[in-house]
């Protein structure tokens, strides 16, 4: 049997190697299109790579997409973040998993990972073929023949292949699989921080406050976890939450909206006013600038206050009704202008692809055209940040590698 894995990344790899487990006299070739193997590994996690999210239940997993939550649910059941996890710890990759969940290799290097790859497949005896851009498949009876850019010799003919080629930003780009049948689901961007060119909030950059509510004005997306002030906008978990899964309501909206923070994470603003009247109480002599309430950070405290027109040289007890009304608005309901989006690092992660109505998600197999497959980020899956997109590309891979 001949197998052709189209793609040298992540799940491409991935797939390659337990197509080759499974079928050890099956011929597998990759082929990649750029002269880079594995480069979004590379560059994952800043350079670490973020292999998977470490969370305990399949239930808490498969929250983390905002596309293809149900079918990773069932197929988390075949192969999980616990699985991958054994997987790399058997090849001598050993793993920490952090604080906030996200697993990285001991080494923190990503090119761990990538040599744990090339080695494997070194050793199954899989081929590489670089420089490859895949232009057209087409059907010979059950059989599938590859078109090449390059194409100087017979377009060579497959028993299987498996389509790896990641997120693609342009729809033009699918074209050649919507030819053959497929529904595509119109890429846009997923994971991207937001632009403030009007606010003067990015005069705090570097602040990250631990625990804050975001939600999008005019819309039921709202998302919570640590913010980032950046020099441009916002970022942090928060905020890429809100971008994934706001993807399509956000591209509608030309990336031009508002947010709504609340900076203290509590929803219920008589909680609040019960808080900032026990400080009038136990702390009415000091000043505003010199006691802040939940341990906010300093220069966004000050800032805060600034915004509401309250002085940061009052005291506590001279706030009044108007200022105690000023503060519980500006804590937890404080809003900007948001105009523009910014790639998260370097990693851009799309949202749509092949519909997954075109795909058996039992087995990754095309619906429309037999013994062609489809595993990672050309589906119209993705998740948050954390690991999660790695962990859909190990998943579908594990299971399009059955060949079933």
């Amino acid at each position: 049997m001949r197998v052709a894995i189209i793609g040298g990344g992540a799940a491409g790899f991935f797939a390659a190697i337990h197509v080759k487990k499974n079928y050890p006299h099956s011929e597998v070739i990759i082929f990649e299109k750029s002269k880079k193997l594995l480069s979004k590994v590379k560059i994952s996690g800043g350079g670490r790579c973020n292999v998977t999210n470490g969370c305990s239940s399949i239930s808490q997993l498969s929250k983390a997409y905002p596309r293809g939550e149900k079918q990773l649910k069932k197929a988390f059941h075949i192969f999980n973040n616990h699985h991958i996890m054994e997987w790399f710890e058997k090849r001598n990759v050993p793993l920490v998993i952090q604080e906030d969940n996200c697993v990285f290799p001991q080494s923190q290097n990503s090119q761990s990972i990538i040599d744990c790859f090339l080695s494997e497949s070194k050793k199954l005896g899989i081929t590489i073929k670089i420089d490859h851009g895949i232009k057209n498949i087409q059907k010979i009876n059950n059989q599938l023949q590859l078109i090449f850019n390059k194409e100087n010799n017979t377009p060579p003919i497959f028993d299987k292949v498996i389509i790896a080629i990641g997120g693609v930003p342009k729809r033009k780009n699918l074209e050649w699989l919507e030819e053959l049948g497929h529904q595509i689901k119109n890429p846009v961007p997923s994971l991207f921080t937001f632009n403030m060119p009007q606010e003067s909030v990015t005069e705090l950059m570097g602040i990250v406050v631990e625990n804050v509510v975001a939600h999008i004005q005019g819309t039921k997306l709202k998302a919570d976890g640590p913010l980032l002030i950046t020099h441009w906008g916002m970022s942090g978990p928060a905020i890429l939450k809100l971008s994934a899964f706001g993807a399509r309501i956000l591209e509608e909206k030309n990336y031009t909206f508002k947010i709504q923070v609340n900076w203290v994470h509590i929803q219920n603003h008589e909680i609040i006013l019960n808080d900032l009247k026990n400080i009038i109480q136990e702390h009415p002599k000091k000043l505003l600038s010199n006691y802040r309430p939940y341990l906010l950070p300093e220069r966004l405290w000050f800032y805060l206050l600034k915004k509401c027109n309250v002085s940061q040289n009052k005291k506590w007890e001279e706030l009044g009704k108007k200022g105690l009304h000023q503060l519980i608005n500006i804590l937890s309901h404080d809003i900007y202008s948001v105009q523009g989006k910014t790639t998260f690092k370097e990693e851009f992660v799309t949202c749509g692809g092949i519909s997954l109505e075109s795909i058996n998600s039992k087995t990754m197999q095309s619906k429309v055209c037999e013994n062609l497959y489809f595993t990672g980020e050309v589906l119209d899956i993705d998740g948050i940040t954390g690991g999660y997109n790695f962990q859909a590309a190990w998943t579908t891979a594990f299971i399009a590698a059955q060949l079933k």
